[in-house]
């Protein structure tokens, strides 16, 4: 028994160790990621702005879903035939906080409150918004699966 007890004693620090080291290990991913979400996001912003089909082609998911202020909900195809018409032209997106990004393994939720300027389906948006996206990473890297803007009262 007595010689057990240096054996257990050594296996539990092992243990202690090994797990020590997945949660560093999930922490540095879990950075890595944040970062590549927010570089994602800044070129969600551009492509938005810039009304760049091809990219926002990318940006989304298949299955993406907006639900804009309104309440009104819309496809990937919807948001892409808005933008290629010009229904939807943004002048400027501005943060007014800081965006919370909290990843979850190949998945991602981002919070902030941003000012938009411009029109959503023909709609004048202009105000400031609550955002909420939520983000996947796949082969393809990190996608927007769906996003809502929420309005805010003027300050």
């Amino acid at each position: 028994m007595k010689r057990g007890i240096p054996h257990l004693a050594i296996a539990i620090v092992l243990l202690a160790s090994a797990l020590g080291q997945s949660a560093n290990q999930q922490n540095s991913e879990n950075s890595s990621s944040e970062t590549e979400v927010r570089e994602a996001i800044e070129k969600y912003k551009t492509a938005l702005l810039r009304r760049d089909v091809a990219a926002l082609e990318k940006i989304w998911a298949d299955d993406y879903v907006f639900v804009n202020a309104s309440g009104e909900v819309l496809t990937k195809q919807q948001r892409l035939a808005n933008v290629k018409s010009g229904a939807t032209a943004l002048d400027s997106i501005n943060e007014d906080e800081n965006l919370a990004v909290r990843v979850y393994q190949n998945s991602a939720v981002t919070t902030n409150r941003v000012t938009i300027k411009g029109q959503y389906s023909g709609q004048s948006v202009s105000g400031q918004y609550r955002s909420t996206m939520v983000w996947v990473k796949s082969s393809a890297g990190w996608q927007l699966v769906s996003n809502q803007l929420t309005g805010l009262p003027p300050k």
